[in-house]
Order: C-alpha cells, then sequence, then structure tokens
C-alpha cells in the first residue's frame, strides 16, 4: 500500500431511509361491496449500519464517496400487504475506527471486532394501515398514518491501527528501516525527518509460523501531545498498541533525556499510554565500539532500572532476533 492511500480521518454524511405510508383501502371483490379496510402496513426506512472487517486496513474507500442514503420503505397496500422495507446501507470500516459526531466531538462507537454491526441510524418507522384503526364505532376508517422521515447526520471516521508494537520515536530514529528490515513491509526511507507522513503496517515471521503485527508510527516531535507539527494525528494511532517499542538512534546527545521526552509527549497525550509495557531499542549500533557500548551500558543501568533495554542495528542485522524473542515474550507474558 502507498503512503497516499493511507487514509485514516475522513468526514461522511449519512441518511437514513424514510418509513412507506401505510394504505386506506377497503376490501371490495365480486359479491362483497362493502368489505372492511384491508389497507396493509408500510415498509421501514433503511438502516446506515457499520460493519467491521479485518482484510480492510484503511479508510481509502470513503476518499471519493462521502454521502451515503438508505433506501425508503415502500407504501403498504390491499389485502393487508405491507411494503417492503428500505435498503439498508452498510458501512464497511476497518477495525479500530472510532466514530464521532462532526459537530460536537462526541465518541458514538468504536469498532474493534470483525463482522461487528451497529446500526448508526436507524430508518423511519413505516405507517400503520387503516385495519388498525377499525372500532365498533368506526368500522371503515379512510386515513392511515404516514411514515415517519429518516435522519441525516454528518460524522467522523477515524482509524486508530490496531497493531501489537507500535513504534515510538523522534524524526529520523530509524523507525522505517527496522519495519523494513524485520517484515516484509516497504515504507519510505530517506535521510531527512518526517519522511513517514502515515504508519506503515508489517507482519513479523517468528519462530513455528507464528507472527506479530509492528507499526511505524511517524516521529513524534516535542509538544506533538498540544498538536504541534502533526502530533495528535500521530499520537492517536499508539492507542491500540499493547506493546511500545521506544526507538532511540546511538549517536543521541542524551538518551535518557530523548526517552523522557517521548515518554512526557505521552502522558500529556493520554496518561493511560503508560500502563503499556515498553521497551527501548537502542538504533544504529554498529556506529559504536566494545569499548564505548560498554561504557554506554553502565549510564544506562543508572537510568533504565526498570525498563529493558538492548543494542540492535537494522543495517548490521545486529540483535534483531534477540529483539523478537524479547517483543514475543512481552506480548504473550
Amino acid at each position: 500500500m502507498t503512503e497516499g492511500n493511507f487514509v485514516d480521518y475522513v468526514k461522511v454524511h449519512l441518511e437514513s431511509g424514510n418509513g412507506g405510508k401505510g394504505s386506506v383501502h377497503l376490501h371490495r371483490e365480486k359479491f362483497i361491496t362493502k368489505g372492511g379496510p384491508d389497507g396493509g402496513d408500510g415498509g421501514r426506512g433503511g438502516h446506515v449500519i457499520v460493519r467491521g472487517n479485518k482484510n480492510l486496513w484503511t479508510l481509502l474507500g470513503f476518499k471519493f464517496k462521502r454521502t451515503f442514503r438508505a433506501g425508503h420503505g415502500e407504501h403498504g397496500s390491499k389485502n393487508r400487504s405491507s411494503g417492503a422495507d428500505g435498503e439498508d446501507v452498510y458501512l464497511e470500516v476497518p477495525l479500530g475506527t472510532v466514530i464521532k459526531d462532526s459537530e460536537t466531538q462526541e465518541v458514538i462507537m468504536e469498532i474493534t471486532e470483525d463482522q461487528e454491526e451497529k446500526i448508526i441510524l436507524e430508518g423511519g418507522l413505516g405507517g400503520r394501515g387503516n385495519w388498525h384503526f377499525k372500532s365498533p364505532t368506526n368500522q371503515t376508517p379512510r386515513y392511515a398514518q404516514p411514515g415517519k422521515s429518516g435522519q441525516e447526520l454528518d460524522l467522523i471516521l477515524e482509524l486508530k491501527v490496531l497493531a501489537d508494537v507500535g513504534l515510538v520515536g523522534f524524526p529520523n530514529a530509524g523507525k522505517s528501516t527496522l519495519l523494513s528490515v524485520l517484515t516484509s513491509a516497504k515504507p519510505k526511507i530517506a535521510d531527512y525527518e518526517f519522511t513517514t507522513l502515515k504508519p506503515n503496517l508489517g507482519i513479523v515471521q517468528y519462530r513455528e509460523f507464528k507472527s506479530f503485527v509492528i507499526a511505524d508510527i511517524p516521529g513524534i516531535i516535542e509538544g506533538a501531545a498540544e498538536g504541534k507539527g502533526l502530533g495528535h494525528y500521530f499520537l492517536r494511532h499508539i492507542e491500540r498498541n499493547s506493546t511500545l517499542l521506544f526507538l532511540i538512534p546511538a549517536d543521541s546527545k542524551d538518551i535518557s533525556q530523548e526517552y523522557e521526552i517521548l515518554l512526557d509527549e505521552l502522558r500529556r497525550y493520554n496518561p493511560e499510554l503508560l500502563d503499556k509495557d515498553r521497551l527501548i531499542a537502542i538504533s544504529k549500533s554498529d556506529m559504536l565500539d566494545e569499548e564505548l557500548m560498554t561504557e554506554m551500558k553502565m549510564e544506562l543501568d543508572k537510568d533504565f532500572k526498570e525498563i529493558p533495554y538492548m543494542f540492535i542495528s537494522s543495517v548490521a542485522q545486529l540483535g534483531l532476533v534477540e529483539l523478537k524473542d524479547r517483543l514475543w515474550a512481552m506480548l504473550n507474558k
């Protein structure tokens, strides 16, 4: 999937169907000139239904079609025949989609399971036919109910990527390179900041045909929690990951400080993110000799007493097997 095809935020307009009218009909046939009322009910209007689809990874299907209208219910007819219900409209969305009211920003629902269906707009009820209104004092009612009108709603569909592991780091920390080495994903890689503007997903093949999903979240910058840069667009994708892999390059001026800045951005955006399992990977470690790595370990042992860390290099394939082992153990503890 190319970066331009990853759509994670769209606005849509929805309309449910109107209910059909009830029928005003009096039974007439040969030798029965004054039959009673037999007008049927109108059909209900079509619903607008959201359905989860595990085979979708993006909201691309809503990029070019933003308006969805359900069918109207048909009118009732004679012989108490009810009108057909209006055709329902289904919005297929990827798992992890959050649905908000466009005006109030209130979260209406979230879709997290495959084939999960939720009615987001109900169709109007069909009107009752005149046979419902027959009584001893009014044996030939010549009126019926009109159908109820459908509803309209403007919504925001917002995708939060569902992945087992989320890569967290500053721009140009080597996240895309690591993803390309661990998985068959082919993210855009270049030597400048914000190469990645959309999350990239890849499946890591593990031992005995096991696998897990890893997401390369676009680089976080200081102030991202307040929306600086594209902060809110980036950070929301981390909410769905069960494990966070912090990637900090070995040539960073201060590894501990960089980790604390990243952690603080997550804390300010959503404190619950700190409850997730964390692992720190020092990337680009092929630039270090044994003596320098030993010195760094002594410093890091003081700073990271509770959070595990390890040295890796995507280019030199250093520590990647151990990295997969650790991540698998964290995901299945």
